[in-house]
């Protein structure tokens, strides 16, 4: 039974458990990277630590014997030959006569010869052991490498190698036969680290890709007992094609006239006219690198206007009454003004790339199950020859995905290429003057089969102790806070309290040009505490009293937590009070009021005395945990499980509208509707019911007295409208006018970087160790250890790789290490500097995880973070027929009294 402790004297539940939970199951067992170790190796080179201990030991002690035989000999040869043995002793270098040494030991005094003997009797122990290691490591190195070259060829492992990288794939198969010998050449060791890090991803590690990692979705049940989890075997591939890919495909279509004459036209959704000027949102969309190994297009917005002329005025009230013919316009055009062919398709072009008129029916929802079809479903319905032939080309491509997803490796191989043909194909038939595809051409989702379930009691009973103690102080961590409150003060400022906005176009524009621009670029690079752990309060330049309240929280915190690690100062491990946070958060815990959902990302570690709950990542939101899989569990009723559950945790007087974000960019983004209502923005389209859809004119925003909330409303639904985002794209990518949206919803992200506050303590040999810290039962920080890159063990000139292996045995051993690790390298210049490092898992009884670990360093300024694996590899509590399973769980927890919603008018 999975029993969670609680400690007494814990404020009563402020939060409940969501009925769903999902998992994220590592596609291999993890034993599979056991293979990959040098067991002999690591236990020849454990002994030889040992013996090289007890050599050292008894060295002082012999050293000091023959330091006396020095002192009371007169025979000044004999003191040669004593003090080069004393030196070679200290040393730890066996002598090339031992008998010769024993001879001038005992010519002096005869009882000192056994312990000289002893301590040479270990040295050649120590001499024969080191061969013995080089030896063992040689073939165990070569073992491993065959093992990995093995490994290579595991469906689970290389469907997803397809998809990540298509290109060693290929490889692969190139090297197919090899017969498992060292590589020669540099290119092979590259081959082989890759090789090793996506095994290493699939099998230690739980970030849902293909099939290195599947997604299932449970619910929580009274009838479910222990904290094991039963991982069926057979999973299920789900395949789209990349976003990116219609979007090009859209691109060519509309730059050719002729083409794009049969395509309807319509005004801009949200346009508006006043007495003098045309006001619009205007969108750029710049293309992401093809090049690179994952991007998408980015689209940024602003607020526009254009001088009304009679022409315009015309043209926008012909099109109020639905969309027209790009041509017909255009023959209209001629019609009205008797100018060229020419001038009048520029005039058009013009209006189409300023965003007054738009293409119909061609941008990709965040809705679209598949957009390809939807595509070609959308030109059967031009009725026009090009446009039917376009669609039957595109039935080539559809069927290669579909080909791709339940197809052998094989199989799926030759679809790929034919696939990223085909669709060059299409490109170059559409007169696209470089056809340009994205490196990565398909995005897949591997399920693990429904009927999972979790013991309801004991998550309950987490989630109303020590998680709700962690979720109280969550908002002094939230990266959005200081936003929010910007926000909040700028609204009052501009409207009074009580004061109401009815046009958010206006207030988004002002907001961001008046402030927002230059608090975000000033406060970007800011960081609230330096590294000796002085605090740098938040940029409060609107005097807001939240500001200070948030600043006396982080300090208060990163005051407990120093004098916590004080008392313990070499302690692995802190425990913190539960009921210390609950007094801790009182500043913060309703900070800006307004209903906090929460998605927590765990793992259970199974332990004697008790599971514990390790908790990697926390984000406010909705339905956060299940958005981007749905499309996986078409044929379940989750998406209307979660909807409903949705429409029941509302506050009263609120309903939840989604933000979307505009037209999707990347496949993050698509996902099933699970919110009753989505707030359609300017230049926006939903495939949403009409009852359904918020457009941006019917809300407006209010500063709610009782509450000192800042509140969106409806004027048609008459009640609070909480915004919420569903995509995978991190919200500082959307446009601004969705940014500014959600700073009045419950998105927030909260990384608990705790030791911020905190001074490092003194480093040893350059390592610095942090302990790890727990709530109870739920470990918000794992043990670590920090340094310079110049501080871990590195191949010297000459070195041997048995010296190198064991040089890291050594250290890891000085350095109190576990064997299997996680790592992080932050680059110290160059390209990998600014981006965010992943981290990698090392097995340090195993000679190529350390070489992979090696290659990523570029030199001795990187610093590198070390963190226990936890859960352990023998404290896995997901597992299937094949063996036990890296797991992460996803849950989400709700207030049980949500506050009120701002009264109606």
């Amino acid at each position: 039974m999975m029993t969670f402790r609680t400690a007494e004297e814990v404020a009563p539940p402020r939060r409940r458990l969501g009925t769903h939970f999902a998992v994220r199951v590592g596609g291999l067992p993890y034993d599979t990277v056991a293979a990959l170790q040098c067991p002999e190796a690591a236990r020849l080179a454990g002994e030889l630590l040992d013996l090289e201990a007890e050599l050292r030991a008894d060295a002082d002690r012999v050293s000091d014997v023959l330091h006396d035989l020095v002192g009371a000999n007169e025979d000044g040869e004999s003191r040669r030959r004593l003090l080069a043995l004393r030196r070679q002793i200290f040393k730890g270098v066996l002598p090339a006569d031992q008998e010769g040494a024993l001879a001038a030991v005992a010519a002096v005094d005869p009882t000192a010869v056994d312990p000289v003997r002893d301590w040479l009797t270990l040295a050649q122990q120590m001499a024969w052991l080191r061969q013995e290691l080089g030896a063992r490591l040689d073939k165990e190195v070569n073992g491993s490498r065959a093992e990995l070259w093995r490994l290579s060829g595991d469906p689970r492992l290389r469907a997803g190698i397809q998809i990540a990288s298509p290109a060693l794939d290929e490889q692969l198969v190139a090297f197919a036969g090899r017969d498992g010998a060292p590589p020669a050449a540099k290119k092979m060791r590259r081959v082989e680290r890759s090789i090793l890090s996506y095994l290493y991803r699939t099998a230690c590690k739980t970030s849902p890709f293909s099939s290195f990692t599947g997604i299932g979705v449970g619910e929580f049940d009274a009838d479910a007992t222990g904290p094991d989890l039963a991982v069926p075997d057979r999973w299920q591939r789900y395949v789209r094609l990349n976003v990116v890919v219609v979007t090009r495909i859209v691109d060519a279509i509309s730059a050719d006239l002729g083409r794009r004459g049969d395509l309807p036209v319509v005004l801009s959704p949200g346009l508006r006219q006043d007495a003098e000027r045309v006001r619009y949102v205007r969108r750029w969309v710049t293309p992401g690198d093809d090049s690179a190994s994952v991007s998408f297009d980015s689209i940024q917005d602003g607020l526009f206007y254009l001088r009304r002329s009679g022409l315009l005025d015309q043209l926008t009230g012909m099109l109020q009454d639905g969309a027209r013919r790009c041509a017909d316009l255009a023959a209209w055009l001629r019609q009205q003004t008797q100018a060229s062919p020419e001038q009048c398709e520029e005039y058009l072009s013009i209006l189409l790339r300023l965003g007054i008129l738009q293409v119909d029916g061609f941008a990709v929802e965040v809705h679209t199950l598949d957009p390809l079809r939807n595509l070609r479903d959308f030109l059967s319905t031009l009725d026009r020859p090009w446009a039917d032939d376009l669609a039957v080309r595109l039935a080539e491509p559809i069927a290669l995905v579909e080909a791709f997803r339940v197809g052998q490796l094989a199989d799926r191989r030759s679809a790929l290429r034919r696939l990223r043909e085909a669709l060059r194909d299409i490109q170059v038939w559409l007169g696209a003057e470089a056809a340009s595809l994205p490196q990565a051409l398909l995005y897949e989702d591997c399920r693990v089969d429904e009927g999972l379930s979790a013991p309801d009691d004991e998550w309950r009973r987490l989630v109303g102790g020590d998680l709700a103690a962690v979720e109280e102080v969550l908002p002094a961590f939230d990266m959005t806070m200081p936003h929010r409150i910007t926000f909040h003060g700028f609204f009052l400022a501009r409207y009074g309290s009580g004061g109401r906005c009815d046009d958010l176009l206006r207030l988004v524009e002002d907001f961001h040009e008046d402030l927002y621009e230059q608090y975000a670029s000033y406060t970007a690079d800011l960081r609230p505490f330096a590294e000796d752990g002085t605090y740098r309060p938040e940029e409060n330049w609107l005097g807001r009293p939240e500001l200070p309240a948030l600043d006396r929280a982080r300090q208060h915190f990163a005051d407990y937590l120093r004098s916590a690690a004080a008392a313990a100062p070499d302690a692995p491990e802190i425990i913190l009070d539960p009921t210390v946070l609950n007094k801790l958060s009182r500043g913060v815990r309703d900070l800006l009021g307004g209903f906090r959902p929460q998605a927590h990302l765990v793992q259970v570690a199974r332990r004697r005395e008790g599971p514990l709950v390790v908790l990697n990542q926390s984000l406010g939101g909705l339905s956060f945990p299940f958005s981007r899989f749905t499309h996986c569990f078409e044929d379940t009723a989750l998406s209307a499980h979660l909807k409903a559950q949705a429409a029941a945790v509302a506050p009263p007087g609120a309903v939840f509208a989604e933000v979307t974000g505009g037209a999707a960019t990347t496949n993050l983004n698509l996902h099933a509707q699970l919110t009753d209502y989505v707030i359609v923005c300017p230049g926006e389209t939903s495939l949403v019911p009409e009852a359904g859809q918020l457009p941006l004119a019917d809300l407006y925003v209010q500063h709610d007295i009782g509450s000192d909330r800042v509140v969106l409303r409806s004027r048609r639904l008459g009640k609070e409208v909480i915004p919420v985002y569903l995509g995978y794209l991190v919200p500082m990518a959307l446009p601004q006018l969705h940014r500014t949206l959600l700073l009045l919803s419950p998105t927030s992200m909260a990384p608990l970087d705790l030791w911020r506050g905190v001074p490092k303590p003194p480093a040893v040999d350059g390592v610095t160790t942090r302990p790890r810290v727990r709530v109870g039962d739920v470990v918000i920080s794992r043990r670590s250890w920090s340094m310079m890159a110049a501080a871990l063990p590195r191949r010297g000139d000459g070195d041997t790789d048995t010296a190198w292996f064991l040089g890291w045995q050594r250290w890891r051993r000085a350095n109190g290490l576990p064997a299997r690790m996680f790592a992080t390298v932050h680059g110290a210049s160059g390209g990998r500097a600014k981006q965010k490092p992943k981290p990698q898992y090392v097995d340090c009884d195993s000679y190529l995880s350390l070489l992979t670990l090696e290659a990523l360093l570029d030199g001795d300024e990187d610093r590198v973070v070390l963190r226990e694996m936890l859960p352990a590899g023998n404290e896995l509590v997901a597992g299937s027929t094949r063996g036990g399973h890296v797991a992460e769980f996803a849950i989400e927890t709700f207030p049980i009294s949500p506050t009120d919603g701002a009264g109606d008018d």
